[in-house]
């Protein structure tokens, strides 16, 4: 964990009034999901891109169950900011624990699902999450394996998602 603060940190010797406000925002495009279940529902709205928003809205359901309802209480991790409360915050107290970064898990698993159906799209669904993932380092709410964590199970989430839709489909062909 020694390393994790000294990451930590250094990252806070970045900060400025305008990165603060950046960072402020760009974190909560990711509060609750509400960003990445917007895209899935729209994407779930027009038959060309239907499939990818059912593998963004089942992989952002899967991840609600596998991180925050099981990981985070089995694992039940201190933020940075419990154990550092020194450190000045810029958003709330968190009240959940750390591991794995809810908000990592919700942007990467919207992200890998926009790139698994359309790569031009997706590049920019991935900068958006990493930079999303970046804030929380940022913000002293997140260590560095929390973020790891969250990419990691997001990417075995959008798999499973797709592989569940992919069952779904020729269940539902096989049927007709």
């Amino acid at each position: 964990m020694i390393w994790e603060f000294e990451w930590l940190y250094a990252i806070q010797k970045i900060h400025s009034p305008r990165l603060d406000r950046i960072m402020v925002f760009v974190t909560g495009l990711a509060n609750h999901g509400e960003l990445w279940i917007a895209l899935g529902l729209i994407l779930l709205c027009f038959v060309r891109t239907r499939r990818m928003g059912a593998g963004v809205l089942l992989s952002i359901a899967l991840g609600y169950v596998t991180g925050n309802l099981l990981l985070k209480n089995i694992f039940a991790r201190s933020r940075p900011c419990w154990l550092r409360p020194e450190v000045p915050l810029l958003v709330p107290v968190p009240g959940d624990y750390s591991f794995p970064s809810g908000h990592t898990l919700v942007s990467f698993e919207g992200a890998f699902s926009v790139f698994r159906g359309n790569r031009k799209w997706g590049i920019g669904a991935m900068a958006l999450a990493a930079l999303i993932a970046f804030s929380r380092l940022y913000l002293f709410v997140h260590f560095p394996t929390d973020i790891l964590g969250g990419l990691v199970l997001a990417m075995g989430n959008a798999w499973a998602g797709e592989q569940i839709i992919k069952r779904g489909i020729k269940g539902s062909v096989q049927n007709t």
